[in-house]
This record gives C-alpha cells, sequence and structure tokens, in this order.
C-alpha cells in the first residue's frame, strides 16, 4: 500500500505541516502501508528540509524504516516502512 502528502496547498503554514506529515505517518502505521510518498515541490527547497527535519525527529525516525530522496525529481521524498 502506498500512501501520498502533497504539500503544495499548505507550503506556508507551518502548523498545518507538522499535523499533515503526522497524521500522514500515524495512518501509514495504522494502515501498515509500505510506502508513503511526499512531495514538498522544489522551491527553494526550505519545505524539504522541515520534512527532513520532522522525519528526523526521534520519536517519527523510530516508525520507518527509511527515507530516499528521488534522484529524478527533487521535489519528492519516499518514506519507507518495514513490517515483521
Amino acid at each position: 500500500m502506498k500512501l501520498k502528502l502533497d504539500l503544495h496547498d499548505i507550503y506556508n503554514r507551518g502548523y498545518e505541516i507538522d499535523r499533515a506529515l503526522r497524521d500522514i505517518m500515524n495512518e501509514a502505521v495504522a494502515k501498515k502501508a509500505t510506502l508513503v510518498e511526499i512531495i514538498p515541490g522544489k522551491g527553494s527547497g526550505q519545505l524539504k528540509k522541515k520534512v527532513l527535519r520532522f522525519l528526523d525527529q526521534k520519536d517519527v525516525k523510530q516508525l520507518y524504516h527509511r527515507v530516499e530522496k528521488d534522484s529524478k525529481n527533487f521535489g519528492r521524498l519516499f518514506v519507507h516502512f518495514r513490517w515483521k
């Protein structure tokens, strides 16, 4: 199962970004999704940095297996999950 989060609509509202990221991570855990695609967009890269900082938090980091930056599209991240 793959989930997708597009942050284009809320790019300038920090609180909503954090809430959307937390919601998609919780949904991935609840549904045992194998992949979450997060689209911060290209822009200046600030939103992508914010997403990466969010994913690097200790409580969030233990939820997923690894983060992959899309080599063909700078404005996209993949968060991979491993379930037993």
